[in-house]
C-alpha cells in the first residue's frame, strides 16, 4: 500500500536544481520508501549495513566507480566521510540529480553536508503523514483516530495489532540508535524521563530550569538533549513574535512533540475517551493543529516565518505566519462551539496591531462545517481543513 507524500515534489524540483539532494528527518517517516517509489531504476545503498559502510569508507573511489547514477545513498550519517569523496564526484560532473542522500538528522550529517556540499547539495525536511496526506488516501481516518495514533506510515499499513507496542519499540530503537551516536547522552534512562517530561508540557513554554529539575540533571545537559531532540526531527520550538529581533532571542519558545501519536504514547492516552478526560487535551489539540502547519510548508518546501504571539496580560495567539509584515493568525480551540474567551486571544491581537496587518484569521476547532464569525472576522475551520488551505496565498 503506498499513500502518495507531498514531498515527492520537492525532491523532484530540488533535483532538476542541484547535483544532489538530502532527505532528512526523524526515523520511520517513510524516506527511502519516497525515493525508492519515486526514482525506481536508481542504483539503491544502504549503510545501516556494516559491511557497505566499511567498504564506503575504506575505498571510497572503487565503491563509487561500482554504483551505476541516479543513486540512493541511504542512511548517510553512519558515513560521514562520504562527503568530502561526493564533493569531488560532483565537481568533477555538476549533472543534476545525480545523488540521493537520507538521513536522521544528527549534528555530524548537517556539518558535513554544510562543509563539503554547500551550493551542491538542495535540502527537504520530512515528517510523518500530515492528516490531509492520510485522508486522501482513507477518507475514514478522522482527527480523533489521527490525533491518538500520530502519523507514522507504518501504522497506516494494515498489520499493526497494538499501537503501543510499535511505539514502544520505536522509542527503544530511536534511543539505542539515535541517542547513543550523539555525544553528551550518558543515561538512556533519563534521556526518555527527559522525553516523557516533554510530552507533559507539549504546547507550553520551554524552561530549561523547571524541565531540569524535574528530570533530575543539569540545565546544561537538559539544553543539550533538547538540542538532540530538535536535530532528530523529534520536537518543534516556536519561536515568540516581537517587533524587536532582539527581544525575539530573549524570550523562551514553546515546545511541540512533531508527532502527536508519540506524545499520546509517552502521557499514556490510549483513546480518544482518554484524551478527552486528560488534563492535555488543549495541549494536545494545539500541538495537533501547529504540526499540521508546519508540515503544510515543509511538504511544500516552503519556509514562512511562523510565531507566537502572547501579552504580559495572557493575550495570546498560537500561531502566526509572516507575510512581509502582515500576518496569518490561527488558534487552535478543542471546542465544538467556539465562544466567549476563545476570540480573547484574536481580539487582542487585531486592537495591538491593527486590522490591516492582519491578512486572515482562522480559529480551527471540531466543527463540523466552516463559518465566519462576523464579529472578529475569523473564519472558524474544521481542524481537518487546516492542511488543505492555501496558507501562503492572498484572502480567500
Amino acid at each position: 500500500m503506498w499513500i502518495e507524500r507531498y514531498y515527492g515534489s520537492v525532491c523532484e524540483r530540488l533535483a532538476r536544481e542541484f547535483p544532489a539532494v538530502l532527505l532528512t528527518g526523524p526515523r520511520q517517516v517513510g524516506k527511502t520508501a519516497l525515493l525508492r517509489h519515486d526514482y525506481p531504476h536508481s542504483t539503491y545503498v544502504s549503510f545501516d549495513h556494516p559491511a557497505v559502510a566499511r567498504q564506503a569508507e575504506s575505498n571510497p573511489n572503487e565503491f563509487f566507480a561500482s554504483l551505476k547514477e541516479p543513486v540512493i545513498l541511504d542512511e548517510v550519517q553512519y558515513v560521514p566521510e562520504i562527503f568530502r569523496h561526493l564533493k569531488v564526484l560532483i565537481d568533477r560532473n555538476r549533472k543534476n540529480g545525480r545523488f540521493f542522500l537520507t538521513g536522521s538528522q544528527s549534528f555530524s550529517l548537517m556539518e558535513g553536508v554544510s562543509e563539503s556540499l554547500a551550493g551542491r547539495c538542495g535540502i527537504a525536511e520530512m515528517h510523518s503523514l500530515s492528516l490531509d496526506e492520510i485522508s486522501r488516501h482513507d477518507s475514514s481516518v478522522s482527527d480523533a483516530q489521527y490525533i491518538i495514533q500520530g502519523g507514522f506510515p507504518e501504522l497506516y499499513k494494515g498489520g499493526i495489532e497494538n499501537v503501543k507496542d510499535w511505539f514502544g519499540s520505536y522509542l527503544a530503537t530511536y534511543l539505542e540508535r539515535d541517542v547513543r551516536n550523539v555525544r553528551n547522552v550518558g543515561d538512556l534512562r533519563d534521556f526518555e524521563r527527559l522525553l516523557r517530561a516533554l510530552a507533559s508540557r507539549t504546547a507550553q513554554l520551554l524552561s530549561y530550569s523547571d524541565l531540569a529539575r524535574d528530570v533530575g540533571i543539569a540545565p546544561n545537559t537538559a539544553k543539550q538533549w533538547i538540542s538532540i531532540l530538535r536535530a532528530s526531527g523529534q520536537i518543534y520550538l516556536l519561536e515568540p513574535y516581537f517587533e524587536s529581533h532582539g527581544k525575539r532571542l530573549i524570550k523562551s519558545p514553546k515546545l511541540y512533540l512533531m508527532d502527536t501519536g508519540l506524545a499520546c504514547y509517552l502521557t499514556g492516552i490510549s483513546s480518544w475517551e482518554d484524551l478527552i478526560r486528560s488534563p492535555l487535551t488543549g495541549a494536545i489539540w494545539e500541538t495537533f493543529i501547529v504540526g499540521e502547519v508546519v508540515r503544510y510548508f515543509l511538504a511544500r518546501g516552503e519556509k514562512y516565518p511562523l510565531w507566537f504571539w502572547r501579552t504580559a496580560y495572557g493575550d495570546e495567539v498560537d500561531l502566526l505566519i509572516e507575510r512581509g509584515g502582515r500576518f496569518i493568525a490561527i488558534e487552535a480551540k478543542f471546542a465544538e462551539s467556539p465562544s466567549g474567551s476563545d476570540w480573547k486571544g484574536i481580539k487582542a491581537l487585531k486592537d495591538f496591531y491593527g486590522e490591516k496587518r492582519i491578512e486572515r484569521s482562522y480559529l480551527a476547532c471540531r466543527t463540523k462545517h466552516p463559518y465566519l464569525n462576523s464579529d472578529t472576522n475569523t473564519k472558524v475551520i474544521p481542524a481537518s481543513s487546516i492542511g488543505k488551505r492555501k496558507l501562503e496565498k492572498s484572502r480567500e
